[in-house]
């Protein structure tokens, strides 16, 4: 009889390395699980794969507590028995960025090789939803297929789990989706009822969603120890179900069958974040703003200000520090993980995620000083202080630059490399105690205080560059005044901005003569969702600026203008209290 279909069976298991649990809570059970796991593999010659959940981070965990034992896996990798990689962590694939993607697979791939060859799928079973450039990411490291559960519905194109899947640059993968997920196979029970009442139902969904009738039952879960007992439930399926074929198989073989159907697959393109038949928790982007503010302003840090920095110190004839930059991204990229950076974790987790990003940010702040210290104290010495003003993008920037000058003078002149005054304009200054400076200064009874200026200029910096100004103690310079507008209107060559008396935003496009009213309008309503998911209370209102009572300030400066719009209402007060109803309708 021909078979119906063909079962895999792939024992694995999905390791969340914090959620509702810390990192140490589940390293003493991955400390259990890799001894039961090793020993299978090594005792049992018919246990052929275990998937370790395509992320090394875990290996890490583990190796921290029982270094002796990376022979053990070391040994088991090479035998294409424990399969490991390509990830570093189960990454989150569109909050975090495309660099934070890239550098996932790059140090995870790189652990992997310390080992023997990494899985070459884009295995990501629990993320929320796939970025529609991970083609192109994925074929930058020579994998070809990817494997995911969340996201994918007959509203993209294709009813089937199997599809060409393309990024809009022609890259392309093909694509094994689990449409009911990644634990269906978890704990099987032994019995025929038991069995039968789990999988009839699942086997006509995959079985009728499936081009090539080659099924994933993947056998694991959150955590979950190896199932002892596997082959005895083998051959109890293959009992209750003679008309399909059970093995027990890697994810590679799949796709090998898939692959000889290449003609017979669909070919899709773009994201895939619909929520029809799985949740991909869209407005998880929300959750903890202090984390995702956080994690945008450090990611960005170490892309666009500190490797291109190490770089340029680096063509200067410094060191490239690769391994303070490894620890960096570790220390993110754990954070990147799909759990992590949803903020869906308990708060003492939370906490922990706050403090890897302080790490790493520290880190980074302390780095850049450095490279920046190291860049200007090579410089030719000159009698003036210098200012050193860095462009780290790969083109010319006209900006204007914020920044601080501090110095033991009530004034100062700035001056280019050509000798030529600088213009500047101080926004404010402040006397510091000596003691803040250098201790040692007031020690020895010198007890003139010094100034801060924070000042901004208008320059132009080379791309990968920098420019040079020098700074003239207690001589005058070129200070521009500041300007002040009565009518309280913003204006440039392309905009038009005014201040609306309940503190939105009057935009005009001056090219196109269209007016957008209400703009910047400040809303706050109430979120009776959970950690993942929000949603509207049941008695909801929504209280906005036109409820407020406004003051307005216009600041006018050189090259930057802004209005400062301070606006008091009761919500403090009603969250408080926890008040019934509608206030406002009173």
């Amino acid at each position: 009889m021909k078979a119906v279909s063909r079962v895999h069976i792939t024992p694995h298991m999905h390791w969340d390395r914090e959620w509702y649990f810390t990192t140490e809570e589940s390293r003493i059970l991955l400390v259990n699980n890799m001894e039961e796991i090793l020993c299978r593999l090594e005792q049992d010659n018919e246990y052929k794969y275990y998937v370790l959940d395509g992320q090394t981070a875990i290996l890490e965990d583990y190796f921290a507590v029982k270094p002796e034992n990376k022979d053990r896996v070391k040994k088991q990798v090479e035998a294409g028995k424990l399969i490991i990689g390509p990830w570093y962590t189960q990454t989150d694939t569109t909050i975090v960025s495309a660099e934070s993607i890239v550098r996932n697979l790059m140090y995870g791939m790189r652990d992997c090789l310390a080992f023997g060859e990494p899985m070459k799928i884009g295995y990501l079973p629990d993320s929320f939803g796939m970025s529609g450039q991970l083609p192109h990411i994925y074929n930058g490291f020579g994998i070809t297929r990817t494997m995911f559960w969340r996201g994918c519905s007959e509203r993209h194109g294709t009813d089937k789990t199997e599809f060409l899947w393309q990024s809009s640059d022609g890259s392309e993968v093909t694509a094994q989706v689990l449409p009911l997920g990644y634990a269906i196979g978890k704990y099987l029970p032994a019995d025929e009822n038991g069995l039968r009442k789990r999988l009839d139902s699942y086997f006509d969904v995959l079985e009728k969603a499936s081009v090539t009738k080659e099924i994933l039952l993947p056998n694991g879960h959150d955590q979950m120890p190896l199932q002892q007992n596997i082959f005895e439930v083998m051959d109890k399926l293959r009992e209750i179900y003679p008309q399909r074929k059970f093995v027990m198989s890697r994810f590679e073989e799949v796709f090998e069958k898939i692959e000889a159907q290449r003609d017979n697959l669909a070919t899709l393109k773009g994201e895939f974040i619909d929520g029809k038949y799985m949740r991909v928790h869209r407005t998880i982007g929300s959750t903890r703003m202090d984390i995702k503010i956080a994690h945008a302003r450090i990611e960005n840090k170490i892309v666009n200000l500190l490797e291109p920095l190490a770089t340029l110190a680096w063509t200067l004839g410094f060191e490239y520090h690769h391994g303070l930059l490894e620890k960096m991204w570790k220390e993110i990229l754990k954070n990147h993980a799909h759990d992590s950076i949803g903020c869906c974790c308990s708060d003492k987790v939370h906490r922990e995620i706050v403090a890897r990003f302080e790490l790493a940010e520290d880190m980074a702040d302390n780095l850049l000083r450095f490279y920046m210290r190291k860049i200007a104290d090579n410089m030719p010495q000159s009698d003036a202080d210098k200012l050193v003003l860095f462009n780290l993008m790969p083109w010319p920037r006209e900006e204007v630059i914020n920044t601080t000058v501090r110095l033991r003078a009530s004034q100062f002149n700035l001056r280019d490399d050509r000798g030529q005054p600088v213009p500047y304009f101080i926004r404010h200054a402040r006397e510091i105690d000596p003691g803040l400076i250098d201790r040692q200064i007031v020690h020895y009874g010198n007890y003139d205080p010094f100034m801060e200026f924070d000042i901004q200029i208008n320059q132009i910096v080379p791309s990968m560059g920098y420019r040079t100004l020098y700074i003239e103690a207690n001589q005058p310079g070129n200070v521009i005044a500041a300007k002040s507008d009565a009518e309280g209107i913003l204006e440039n060559a392309f905009w038009q901005i005014a201040l609306n008396e309940d503190g939105s935003l009057q935009l005009v496009d001056k090219d196109s003569g269209v007016r957008y009213d209400r703009v910047l309008q400040i809303e706050e309503s109430s979120d009776d969702g959970d950690e993942y998911d929000y949603s509207p209370a049941k008695e909801e209102w929504v209280i906005t600026a036109a409820n407020a009572n406004r003051n307005a300030i216009l600041f006018m400066k050189p090259g930057r203008a802004g209005l400062l719009s301070a606006m008091t209402w009761q919500c403090r007060s009603i969250c408080q209290n926890a008040a019934p109803g509608n206030p406002l309708a009173e």
